[in-house]
């Protein structure tokens, strides 16, 4: 297996030079560069301002921009952020734990809902139960993250007072009491994320059940005398997982884009909320950090996926 997870890292490197290659030259283009405001600044001299703009290279070629940005980047060195007045890669890892526990907690949940609800769905296909399954999770993926965020503000922080509606990280308390407050604040946005990606996973899993417990092998098993729990826990549920750690590896992009949204309703200080005030003041670097990490993690998932599909195929061989 070692072999196979170097050989695929291997391969997704010119993917990953060739997204940051397009993300570079795209910000490069647009309108606007971190020092955009220098020049609406009256205080500072235009010598000064022009001083600053060649020692960064702001006006060298795209390309020769990218390759010296590449090679900082390989020895570490993620830029400046003069927005924040700090190194990037500091920036970034100040956020990134917040949001992979935000989006990860939200996966968790949506797993936990659509696996259970989806396989009995599936067993007793046209039953109440299935219909009323379907009904929610039809009204799950077509209400938006940002829709049912403010719904849950309006709901359980305005009306009741149960939930922070601002995410803080800045929380006095000390012992089990900081992990509880920590717990209160994250129960909203780990909610909106994970409910709304568990109404699709329901749907794909519910198929994909339907799809599988029809095979020969599932009736043969049964013709054996196994229990209906075990046929269905070994040989249904097991391979109808291949498709759905498909889907889950497909959608951790939009899971993060959503993150960013709910990053922004309950003012979380995660990666999502940073992309957001990085480009409304056209700091480049933050920008392309942070596009880059979100590469990297979906290169990640993927291959986390196809380790995966061996542990449930044992026919699925690295080689």
């Amino acid at each position: 297996m070692g072999k196979y997870i170097l050989r695929r890292l291997t391969i997704a490197l010119p993917s990953l030079l060739g997204i940051s290659l397009i993300l570079f030259t795209l910000l490069a283009l647009a309108p606007g560069d971190p020092f955009g405001e220098l020049a609406t600044n009256s205080n500072i001299p235009p010598e000064v301002r022009e001083a600053i703009r060649v020692k960064f290279g702001i006006d060298d070629p795209i390309f020769v921009r990218y390759l010296r940005w590449l090679a900082a980047m390989l020895q570490g060195d993620w830029g400046f952020s003069f927005a924040s007045r700090i190194d990037v890669d500091k920036l970034i890892l100040q956020r990134v734990p917040t949001t992979l526990f935000v989006v990860g907690s939200s996966q968790i949940l949506a797993l936990a809902v659509a696996l259970p609800v989806g396989v009995y769905a599936a067993m007793r296909p046209y039953s109440i139960f299935d219909q009323i399954a379907n009904t929610v999770a039809f009204i799950g993926f077509s209400l938006p993250t940002f829709f049912t965020g403010l719904l849950m503000i309006l709901v359980f922080s305005v009306t009741l007072g149960w939930l922070p509606f601002v995410y803080r990280t800045d929380i006095a308390a000390t012992g089990w009491l900081w992990y509880w407050e920590n717990v209160k604040q994250a129960i909203m946005p780990v909610a909106v994320l994970g409910l709304f990606q568990a109404a699709s996973y329901t749907r794909y899993v519910r198929s994909a059940v339907l799809d599988v417990i029809r095979l020969d092998y599932v009736t043969t098993a049964r013709s054996k005398g196994l229990n209906e729990g075990k046929v269905v826990v070994k040989h249904v549920v097991r391979n109808a997982l291949i498709p759905v750690v498909t889907l889950v590896a497909l959608q951790m992009p939009a899971v993060f884009g959503g993150a960013i949204v709910t990053e922004q309703i309950f003012r979380i200080p995660g990666i999502g909320s940073l992309l957001i005030s990085a480009i409304l003041a056209n700091d480049t670097h933050v920008i392309m950090a942070v596009t880059f990490v979100f590469a990297c993690l979906v290169v990640v998932f993927n291959l986390l996926a196809d380790i995966i599909y061996g542990w449930l195929d044992p026919r699925i061989s690295y080689r």
